[in-house]
């Protein structure tokens, strides 16, 4: 590219251009892609901190080989927002997280440069491994390139990938980013192991300056590399110690400094020659090159719009569901010292930041690992101890084994907190919170609560702590408390407004207040219906079947999958039970919305109701 002097991403074939920069323009182009990077997601929101960290690992990803053709996996995929400019997508880089636009995580559907669905933590491993056997099934030469934070580590699907992806014998090059965070710190022996090879470089760097100053050494030179090559195991050993990699039978490469973009490329197409199972370890810096993310990458890891020079947020929310439920989980701790909380690393997106304060012994983050929290909380429960498992709603779909197999089985009582139930909005269809009721509704020996206000969650949350048995689940949406209707004193069952009318509306949490919503719009059509909100939502409950069973039609309106939902439940009890959910997945949009397109804003749940009442 001799016209090419100051590379513009504007200007550029992508990705196939990116191999005709030399170091300098690469440097250029990095500090480029950060400035869009911050100018994007300042408007948008997103995943900051974790994209500034990985800029140029993902040039080097793109400089050394060949996408679509080599297939490139991100794990968790919060950290691809690189990778999206750098494989055409920089003309539509402002939808992102939008309604209509780039998702915020990896799609195949979006991009052939997309190799693999990404949202979820710890999946890639295995997913490249299936990838690069089907590969190698069919005669390719190709690389799978799997890009896993240290993060995704304290996964156990990781460690399963690993297992069987070590002595496969594909072109499988798995890149161990490296920053020593997921959202929060990383927890754990893991994460101290990984630390640990984050110092050893020193090793690396000699034993390579020894190798070439050797190999310029005539006639000895090349007989004292061979020698030292075939004694490398011994002498690493001395003075690295193997690997839990290498033990596992990848070889391994690094650790490598992430923001140096000659040592990245060495690295991997070192990684490139062996063709066999490789890790590269690759040290980054969260937040790298916008200061106030690097001093504080747990708050910029997924973050709402800002304001680009002081790196404060827009809006700053005062008060949530998360930090309600974690408020009053300290008051009930401070009388009730078998309270414990449990958190899969998000201590702070879930609002159990405070508890952790108070009640450090116990308060127990086990990482990104549903599984094991699950059950862990059922170890605890056995011994007399009340755990509280907090965990985000489309996260706890990880835990379903353990939720019928180690909790509901022996009726061991357990509370969990299902944070973000519901529509989450721009995060899309990987973590929309629609699910938690049609398979937690399915197990017995379990109780879900779904308040749709505070006053009904420090209720539901007390009541919950202090049941004897069972799995007692207390289910919220994200963000505030909107509700504008006061109902009176709360409670943990349901409320029944009778206005008179032939046809009830029933719903639950949050969009229950479009229901009132929806009567004050159809008071001047003279259509009058009564209403049932509920709080309890399962089990089932006879009363509120001898209820149904009172009116003409009952219009159930869910936000929830259909299929499993409460309403199909009761639709299957009562024949005039007429179920409104939610029919299959939903992308990334405003809450709003997607709400009404889902017909459960107000407006929709008026015109339901008023073409019933029309017949």
């Amino acid at each position: 590219m001799d016209d090419f002097i100051i590379p513009d991403l504007h200007n550029m074939k992508l990705p196939k251009d990116l191999k005709k920069l030399d170091k300098d323009q690469c440097d250029l182009l990095c500090s480029q892609i950060r400035q869009i990077l911050v100018d994007t997601v300042s408007k948008t929101g997103g995943h900051l901190a974790s994209n500034l960290g990985c800029v140029e690992l993902t040039l080097a990803i793109h400089r050394v080989f060949d996408s679509p053709k080599d297939k490139i996996i991100w794990d968790v995929g919060h950290q691809s927002y690189t990778h999206k400019l750098l494989t055409g997508r920089l003309d539509r880089f402002d939808t992102l997280r939008q309604e209509g636009g780039l998702s915020g995580f990896c799609r195949p559907d979006e991009s052939p440069h997309d190799a693999f669905i990404s949202g979820h933590s710890s999946n890639s491993v295995s997913a490249g491994l299936g990838i690069a056997t089907a590969m190698k099934l069919k005669g390719s030469k190709r690389y799978t390139v799997v890009v896993l934070g240290d993060g995704a580590m304290t996964g156990g699907l990781v460690y399963e990938g690993l297992n069987n992806a070590g002595k496969s014998e594909t072109n499988l090059i798995i890149i161990l980013n490296h920053n020593e965070m997921s959202i929060s710190k990383n927890v754990g022996s893991i994460a101290k192991y990984l630390s640990t090879l984050r110092t050893k470089q020193s090793y690396h760097k000699t034993k390579d300056v020894v190798e070439k100053t050797l190999d310029k050494t005539p006639l000895v030179g090349k007989g004292l590399i061979k020698a030292i090559r075939s004694s490398k195991k011994a002498v690493k050993n001395v003075m690295l110690g193997s690997t839990m990699f290498e033990d596992l039978g990848f070889k391994f490469v690094g650790p490598l400094d992430g923001h140096n973009i000659e040592e990245l490329e060495n690295g991997l197409k070192a990684a490139k020659r062996l063709r066999q199972p490789v890790i590269v370890h690759v040290n980054t810096i969260k937040g790298k090159g916008y200061a106030p993310a690097e001093k504080n990458p747990g708050e910029y890891h997924g973050i709402g719009s800002f304001e680009v020079a002081t790196g404060n947020p827009d809006v700053v929310l005062p008060d949530s569901f998360s930090s309600v439920m974690g408020e009053e989980l300290v008051k009930i701790g401070e009388n009730d010292e078998s309270i414990c909380a449990v958190t899969a690393a998000m201590k702070y997106g879930t609002g159990l930041q405070m508890f952790a304060k108070r009640f450090p012994e116990r308060f127990f983050d086990v990482g990104i690992a549903e599984e094991h929290a699950v059950t862990f909380c059922g170890g605890l429960a056995s011994q007399g101890m009340k755990p509280v498992f907090a965990v985000y709603s489309s996260f706890l779909q990880r835990g379903y084994d353990e939720l019928i197999h180690d909790l509901a089985i022996c009726n061991t009582h357990a509370v969990i907190c299902v944070d973000r139930a519901g529509i989450v909005g721009d995060d899309g269809e990987t973590h929309q919170g629609l699910f938690d009721i049609s398979f937690l509704s399915d197990m017995p020996n379990t109780t879900i609560y779904s308040p749709a206000s505070y006053s009904e969650l420090r209720l539901c949350l007390n009541e919950a702590v202090n049941a004897e048995y069972g799995i007692r689940v207390v289910r919220y949406p994200r963000g505030r408390n909107s509700s504008c209707y006061d109902l009176g004193p709360a409670c943990t069952t349901y409320s029944h407004i009778k206005n008179g009318g032939r046809i009830l509306a029933v719903s639950y949490g949050r969009i229950s207040d479009n229901l009132f919503k929806a009567e004050e719009q159809l008071n001047n059509s003279g259509i009058v219906f009564d209403i049932l909100k509920l709080v309890k939502v399962f089990p089932l409950d006879q009363k509120i079947v001898d209820i149904f069973n009172s009116y003409d039609a009952v219009l159930f309106f869910e936000e929830s999958y259909r299929y499993g939902s409460i309403s199909e439940k009761y639709a299957a009890i009562c024949s005039n039970v007429v179920p409104y959910a939610i029919n299959g997945f939903i992308k990334q949009g405003n809450v709003a919305d997607l709400l009404d397109k889902c017909g459960l804003s107000a407006e929709k749940i008026a015109e339901r109701i008023k073409e019933i009442a029309n017949g």
